[in-house]
């Protein structure tokens, strides 16, 4: 039931993580505030397909 899914920096639309979810638990996209290593800072990335 896990599915796959990509971490996209919303600040430079870089893909950065792969994660993994629930899908019949999270059925919203996931958002998490991760470390851009091409921002050079942290912001906030957003579940994106892989």
């Amino acid at each position: 039931m896990r599915e796959i899914i990509s971490l996209q920096c919303t600040e430079c639309k870089r893909k950065n993580y792969t994660t993994t979810k629930n899908k019949r638990t999270m059925t919203g996209k996931l958002e998490l505030k991760k470390f851009c290593s091409a921002c050079g800072k942290h912001t906030p990335h957003k579940e994106s397909k892989v």
